[in-house]
């Protein structure tokens, strides 16, 4: 971009001043140049000035890119006169799309030039006003799609739509401004129109009046630079018309030059120049040519160095809207606020200096201003500073106790309801635990409550209820809405101290929650929840001193769940016990006797049948002693039991009813009545009847036995002995006699066996045994005795040297004899059935008979010997085979 000037009237030349400095020009017209206007976006100049003497202005449009000659190419050139009349041109714009021109004239009209301006069949000029006031200033303002076009005159102020067809006008205003003296302002202030007047300076949109500003002080030049409002002025009032028409450029005065900033409403600059010709801008800075030929260049200071100028003069309200409008970043102006901040606390403000503290929220740390408000008469400051703290989510737990103990120390109930009350549709602002904690420190225990409640914190709202309020139907109330694990944990926590204010209630709804737990209506949300149950055996404990409510939930526990834990059973069986035990009326005692065994019979003390045992000796309770003594099958306790108390009926019972899955009890009641020196003939005699039939002790060991007691005369025994020595007389006749028999069978046998040995075989058979036909030769004789036709032999004998007729009763003996001999290594087996058998010496003979107590054969016996036992063997292997064949 170039800076543009243009030189007296006369010379017709337009001049260039590069950045360089360098002035060059070229001669445009022949006489003078009067108007000049360049494009910002595009490298093209409209100028309008004279080539003749005489009223005929023309415009020419140059394209500075292009060049004729060395000169720039003028692409267009045509008369700026609307109509046939001779008139000045007064004032001249061009919009920036190259689509529009506006020319002013001091007869008061303005042409509008639609098309492109750099061509003449590409564009069209009509008259778009008429007045009777010279036109001052015109100025094109986009807003998307639509143009306007300001036009103002010494008298009014109008706005016409160019971008249409019927171009429509709108009377904005009924006064108007001199030449220079209006400009068209940046998006900042949205694109207005600005009129400087004497009085004031007025802006416009392009269908109504804007604000204005009262600037005093009569308008030369009016400029808009960079968002600031340039005007130039003289104290000496002088009318605009007058101005237009009879001004005298030669005079010198002194005149002010004054930089407004509209936005934060302060002056930036104010200077006082001598006969100022123009203020242009360019290059980023602002000149200003005076008349004497000198360039004064105004350049903007840095964003900074305002800020800390302001900041030297304590214009902190300034420097804060100066910030923002340059868009300083938020860490700036926290800056800007935090020392607006202690500007006003140093001044004693500190209402107004916590305001700015507030602002500084999310950038200075907060303990910086929370320790300038900790004196107690700050304290309404410190609270507007921690309730915006907590506003903005910024708050910590520290910042929440000390916010709440602000409002407790101002006893400020509203203001705390309103804290702990308002909801953000997002979040809490605050650590609701630590509120808890301080408002119920500070005793107010219904706050603390309703934010326990209302966030879910159980523990803390039973702690306040029981500890504090000592509210234990609320607490209760509360604990039964809660879902099953919570309700769980707080009753194992809380059930003691509920327990001993409130017993009936609290059972009841340890009932519930040990067998169908359902949350309250008011605390159920999910209808369809699983079924929970909790482990009665875990709260037995909190009925330590209420025995009556334990009981009742023991029993009802027992009653509508059959398989409650153990604990259960155990518990109720020893409370039941103790009742029993202590109680006095005859009628009650047997119906809690009745319970007790019931209770035992219920079959749940199986696996713990020690502890129920152990609990019912504690308590003497004698019966169900007796009952768990049978069910575990302890018939030598329940023996013991009655031989303690002496019941000699109940001893016989005993041994009558369970002797045969244990004998020994009879010997025990023989041992225990021959103790007693009481005459006890009566029950000896019953066991001795007993004992004989049985056969369970040998006489001498009864004798022995009885004779400890000295009453037990032989008249005791007398019937016992004759009766064991007739027996034992008929045993030994039985005996001698089955001896005598086995004797002579022994004998007949050896005998046979020698007969077959040493004298001849006489074979007789005339029939076969098999066939009981005649036998015919051949034919096969065995010693035994048989006879067989060979082809009967051949079919039925399983074998070539045994008979087919002895086979089966042989193999039979041959297999007990293999089953004697293996059995003779069995001496576990034989010491059990010695002491198990009631017979010893049968057993004992049975083994001597299988071998087993027969001499053994050693590598180092001479051979004889070997030879003589086997032969002793097959001895009796042989009587063992003939033996069965007679028989």
């Amino acid at each position: 971009m170039r800076f543009l000037d243009y030189s007296t009237h006369m010379e017709g030349q337009i001049w260039f001043l590069p950045r360089s400095l360098q002035l060059t020009g070229f001669q445009a017209y022949k006489l003078r140049v009067t108007h000049l206007y360049q494009l910002k976006q595009h490298n093209i100049l409209a100028s309008v000035g004279e080539d003749e003497q005489g009223i005929n202005p023309l415009v020419k449009i140059w394209n500075l890119e292009k060049r004729d000659g060395g000169n720039p190419l003028c692409t267009r050139i045509f008369p700026a006169i609307p109509g046939s009349e001779p008139t000045v041109v007064s004032c001249l714009t061009v919009h920036e799309n190259l689509n529009f021109m506006a020319i002013g004239f001091t007869d008061g009209s303005v042409t509008l030039n639609k098309g492109d301006i750099t061509r003449d069949r590409h564009s069209k000029t009509q008259i778009l006003h008429k007045g009777n006031y010279p036109v001052t200033g015109l100025a094109f303002r986009q807003a998307g799609k639509t143009t306007h076009l300001f036009v103002v005159t010494t008298e009014n102020v109008q706005s016409y739509i160019v971008s249409g067809k019927d171009c429509p006008r709108v009377e904005l205003d009924t006064h108007g401004c001199g030449l220079r003296c209006s400009a068209l302002s940046d998006p900042s202030q949205d694109l207005q129109f600005i009129v400087a007047g004497d009085e004031c300076v007025y802006l416009y949109q392009p269908d109504e009046r804007g604000p204005c500003f009262a600037f005093e002080g009569h308008k030369l030049i009016v400029h808009w630079f960079r968002g600031y409002l340039v005007i130039v002025s003289r104290d000496r009032k002088v009318s605009p018309k007058s101005e237009f028409t009879s001004g005298d450029p030669q005079s010198s005065d002194k005149q002010i030059l004054n930089i407004y900033d509209l936005c934060n409403k302060f002056i930036a600059y104010s200077a006082v120049f001598e006969d100022i010709v123009d203020v242009l801008a360019e290059w980023g800075s602002l000149y200003v040519l005076t008349r004497d030929g000198r360039v004064h260049a105004l350049q903007e200071k840095d964003t900074q160095t305002k800020l800390e100028m302001l900041f030297k003069k304590n214009l902190f309200e300034m420097a804060i809207n100066l910030a923002k409008s340059q868009h300083l970043d938020s860490d700036g102006l926290a800056h800007i606020f935090m020392q607006y901040g202690d500007h006003l606390y140093s001044k004693g403000n500190h209402d107004g200096a916590v305001q700015q503290y507030i602002r500084t929220i999310g950038k200075l740390e907060p303990s910086y201003v929370i320790r300038k408000f900790l004196d107690a008469q700050r304290i309404h400051n410190l609270t507007a500073y921690l309730q915006t703290l907590h506003r903005q989510s910024l708050a910590n737990a520290d910042h929440t106790t000390l916010l709440l103990n602000c409002y407790t120390k101002l006893k400020d109930s509203l203001k705390l309801e309103e804290f702990i009350k308002t909801k953000s549709e997002s979040e809490v602002h605050f650590d609701v635990e630590t509120a808890i904690k301080v408002l119920r420190q500070a005793g107010y225990y219904s706050q603390a409550l309703y934010l326990a409640e209302d966030h879910a914190h159980h523990e803390w709202y039973l702690k306040i209820q029981l500890e504090d309020i000592k509210n234990y139907q609320e607490a209760l109330r509360y604990i039964g809405k809660l879902p099953f694990e919570q309700a769980e944990s707080n009753m194992k926590r809380y059930g003691k101290i509920l327990m001993h204010h409130i017993p009936e209630q609290m059972t009841q709804l340890l009932k519930g929650l040990c067998t169908n737990y359902q949350p309250s209506p008011e605390g159920q949300h999910d209808r369809e929840a699983p079924v929970c149950r909790a482990n009665s055996e875990e709260f037995i404990p909190i009925f330590a001193n209420n025995p009556r409510e334990l009981k009742a939930f023991l029993e009802h526990m027992s009653a509508v769940q059959p398989n409650s834990p153990q604990g259960i059973y155990d518990t109720l069986l020893e409370l039941r016990l103790q009742n029993w035990a202590h109680e006095k009326d005859p009628q009650v005692k047997q119906k809690l006797h009745a319970e007790a065994i019931s209770l035992l019979k219920s079959g749940r003390f199986c696996d713990v049948f020690d502890k129920a045992l152990v609990l019912c000796q504690m308590h003497d309770f004698q019966d169900g002693v007796l009952y768990l003594y049978e069910q575990g099958k302890l018939y030598q306790q329940i023996m013991h039991y009655h031989m303690q108390h002496e019941q000699y009926r109940q001893v016989i019972a005993v041994c009558e009813c369970h002797g045969e899955q244990e004998p020994s009890l009879w010997e025990q009641a023989l041992s225990y009545f021959a103790r007693k020196e009481e005459d006890c003939k009566e029950y000896v005699a019953a066991v001795l009847k007993h004992i004989e039939n049985k056969n369970l002790m040998p006489p001498l060991l009864v004798v022995q036995t009885l004779a400890h007691n000295s009453t037990a005369t032989l008249s005791v025994i007398r019937d016992y002995l004759v009766q064991k020595l007739q027996k034992q007389s008929q045993q030994i006749a039985q005996d001698e006699l089955r001896v005598r028999r086995y004797r002579e069978e022994t004998t007949r046998i050896r005998q046979e066996i020698l007969e077959l040995k040493t004298s001849p075989k006489i074979f007789q058979k005339t029939k076969c045994s098999i066939c009981n036909s005649a036998l015919e030769l051949p034919s096969v004789h065995f010693l035994c005795g048989h006879s067989f036709h060979q082809h009967c032999f051949e079919s039925y004998s399983e074998s070539d040297a045994d008979c087919p007729t002895c086979l089966p009763e042989n193999r039979k003996v041959m297999d007990m004899i293999r089953a004697q001999e293996q059995k003779r290594d069995l001496h576990d087996q034989f010491q059990h059935q010695l002491k198990c058998s009631n017979d010893s010496f049968s057993v004992i003979a049975d083994y001597f008979g299988r071998g087993v107590f027969n001499k053994l054969t050693l590598l180092t016996d001479p051979p004889m010997v070997r030879l003589t036992g086997s032969l002793e063997s097959g001895l009796q292997r042989d009587l063992l085979v003939h033996s069965r064949r007679g028989t």
